[in-house]
């Protein structure tokens, strides 16, 4: 009896461990296949860009937990506003989350970037880009963008540029840099795991958008 016992204790166990180094390894491929897919389509100085009618630019909280200013967003916002200034970029989408009446990212960037002398008519706002699978997708199907720079960090332009790719944008990742130097270990972990959930999302469960509506294409000059 206790051989037996013994026996499925040693299937049980190489069982779990398989399971876990297939995890690992398919892992790993996801990751390496995003990387792989987008590494030519990203650019680390900015203002050397392609010329593109229509930036993306990706909401986040302005401020940290802490309460401090966010220096991912004001990066984000900084290089929105020089490639605007540069002729880079002819007109920004903001797209981020619209939560509550005390949160709304897209009307926050908007203020923002008025404060950087960029104008009015040079924006859009998107109040439904509740992640950066839903603003991907609601670029192409409902403000039908064909062509776009994505303005956020080198870390997650991989992703951006993946998605992206997968519903028919020709992107190019125009990377913002944080004056501080380094990446946060909890944020670059998690985007290692989000890599890993989008190939999911595109190619596995065929994920949809919280919210697409009618189509609202950009007016452009």
């Amino acid at each position: 009896m206790k051989r037996r016992w013994r026996r499925a204790a040693g299937w049980l166990t190489a069982l779990v461990l398989g399971l876990i180094l297939l995890t690992l390894v398919l892992f790993g491929a996801a990751n390496l296949w995003v990387w792989a897919a987008t590494r030519d389509r990203l650019v680390a100085d900015a203002t050397l860009c392609p010329r593109l009618e229509v930036g993306i630019v990706f909401g986040t909280s302005s401020r940290m937990r802490s309460g401090v200013p966010n220096p991912y967003y004001h990066a984000r916002l900084d290089t929105a506003a020089e490639l605007w200034r540069l002729g880079r970029i002819e007109h920004l989408l903001l797209s981020g989350d619209n939560r509550s009446l005390y949160y709304n990212e897209p009307v926050t960037m908007w203020r923002d970037l008025l404060a950087r002398h960029v104008p009015r008519s040079a924006m859009t706002l998107d109040y439904a880009g509740l992640s950066t699978f839903d603003t991907l997708v609601r670029a192409r199907e409902v403000f039908g963008v064909e062509q776009a720079a994505l303005v956020t960090q080198p870390w997650h332009l991989p992703r951006a540029l993946f998605i992206a790719q997968a519903e028919g944008i020709d992107a190019y990742g125009c990377a913002a840099m944080p004056e501080q130097a380094g990446v946060d270990r909890y944020v670059s972990l998690r985007e290692w795991f989000a890599r890993a959930m989008t190939v999911g999302d595109l190619y596995l469960w065929h994920r949809e958008p919280r919210f697409l509506g009618p189509k609202e294409p950009l007016l452009l000059d």
